[in-house]
């Protein structure tokens, strides 16, 4: 009987593991930018919410889930993940991963964000003494969530989290109850190809890179919490992960509706003064508090979680410099960028991004896509053609972007379907990865003869 109670008591400790490792997940994913992009969304597709949700679900949530499994089965982080394709490779990409989604982009940006959407419309002014002030305060609350990584769980997915899906719940309900719905007719992108243009807003959410960041922290939490190893944390972070973006994917219904059922939504050209206003127009100066307090706590979540997987990261990779020393640097950076102002971060941060997240993309699919195949072959070549053309192909549309490209890396860009809409380097990688897979296989019969 002892040990029967002793099982139940543990299966429900681990169940409670499960379930706040999962509303972790969904805090350190849900920031500033995911709660704005699909009121925006909305408003823009009008008629076309559903093919346009569909899309931006897949882009935002079915690849940041992707990703997290796919570091659960490699069972180590992005560096190891991505050196399949070179050791120097694997090194340079991941550093520029921690970096854009880290001090020196996504984590000011959390600050930056809070003051000038949460803060500064309630204080009435936004100078730069009331930045220094806010961003010190927010940035030292961040601290001290980090400061013992074991305690995150605690901090996020049993506090934190609760408290935001609570508020946008609240703020959900009440704007589809009150507000009529709207017939506008779609624009732009969405009147012709409302579920390409969605895919494109999801995919533009940073999350499938931020999974690959975010991936080693719940399977290192999991593995550490009665979880077990090897296949047993594979099924408890691809479970936590299912459930994180489940709840994603509920939230952004929710506000893509609220962008499609506000009165004059196609006048906004921003999701924040959307939302803001759908606050203040169903609870009045209440309303504007509520909202406050959401961008607050999504922006808070995302910067816990940023901070402790890039202390984490730069730890393991220089194991001399603590992983409290590396939290300290990241968050005096961030607190100096966020009071300053990000304009001149984002010139640099945005190519960066644009031309990282068709090789993250691809490392996760080549690495789901051979892993059954795993003790038959390491698909070698079929990973490093792959991942070589996107960052290619990456590139060559980087520069083409901010202008440096010559006429003929252009022409050559043009050559590919898709291109138009930032999706041109799926082809030739597949093409690539293809190549390279047949290059293995060859290798494999040789071996096995």
């Amino acid at each position: 009987m002892t040990q029967t109670v002793n099982d139940d008591s543990g299966q429900r400790s681990s169940t409670a593991v499960l379930i706040a490792t999962s509303l972790t997940l969904f805090s350190m994913f849900f920031g500033a930018g995911n709660l704005i992009f699909p009121p925006i969304m909305g408003a823009s597709a009008g008629t076309n919410l559903t093919p346009a949700m569909i899309g931006f679900l897949i882009g935002g949530v079915a690849l940041p889930v992707i990703s997290i499994i796919t570091i659960a089965l490699s069972g180590t982080d992005i560096r190891d993940l991505v050196s399949r394709a070179g050791t120097y490779f694997g090194l340079i990409f991941s550093v520029l991963v921690y970096l854009s989604i880290g001090a020196f982009y996504a984590l000011p940006r959390t600050g930056a964000v809070s003051f000038s959407t949460a803060v500064a419309p309630v204080i009435g002014t936004k100078s730069m003494l009331a930045s220094i002030i806010f961003n010190l305060i927010f940035f030292a609350v961040a601290f001290y969530l980090c400061w013992n990584p074991t305690n995150i769980i605690d901090s996020l997915g049993k506090v934190l989290t609760p408290l935001l899906l609570g508020l946008l719940v609240l703020l959900v309900f009440l704007c589809l109850a009150s507000l009529p719905a709207s017939h506008d007719a779609p624009t732009g992108e969405y009147v012709h190809n409302p579920l390409a243009a969605g895919l494109l807003e999801g995919y533009m959410t940073m999350d499938s890179i931020a999974a690959l960041a975010f991936g080693i922290i719940v399977v290192t939490s999991l593995g550490h919490t009665g979880g077990g190893i090897g296949a047993k944390v594979v099924h408890r972070t691809s479970i936590a992960a299912v459930i994180a973006g489940a709840l994603l994917g509920l939230v952004y219904v929710g506000l893509g509706l609220i962008g499609h059922v506000i009165p004059k939504a196609q006048s906004y050209t921003d999701g924040a003064s959307l939302l803001a206003d759908a606050a203040q127009s169903t609870m009045g100066r209440p309303g504007q508090i509520v909202f406050g307090l959401i961008v607050l706590t999504a922006c808070m979540t995302t910067a816990v979680g940023l901070i402790a997987a890039t202390s984490e990261f730069f730890n393991r990779l220089l194991p001399s410099f603590s992983y409290r020393a590396w939290m300290i640097l990241f968050t005096l950076i961030s607190f100096v960028l966020a009071s300053a102002g990000l304009s001149s971060v984002l010139t640099i941060a945005v190519p960066i991004i644009t031309f990282l997240y068709p090789i993250a993309i691809t490392v996760v699919f080549i690495t789901i896509m051979t892993h059954p195949f795993r003790l038959a072959t390491p698909a070698t070549w079929a990973f490093r053609l792959g991942t070589w053309m996107a960052a290619a192909w990456s590139a060559a549309t980087t520069l083409a972007q901010v202008g440096v490209a010559t006429n003929h890396i252009n022409s050559v860009l043009t050559w590919s379907p898709l291109q138009a809409n930032q999706l041109g380097w799926i082809l030739p990688t597949v093409v690539a990865a293809l190549i390279g897979a047949c290059i293995d296989l060859v290798a494999m019969t040789r071996a096995a003869s």
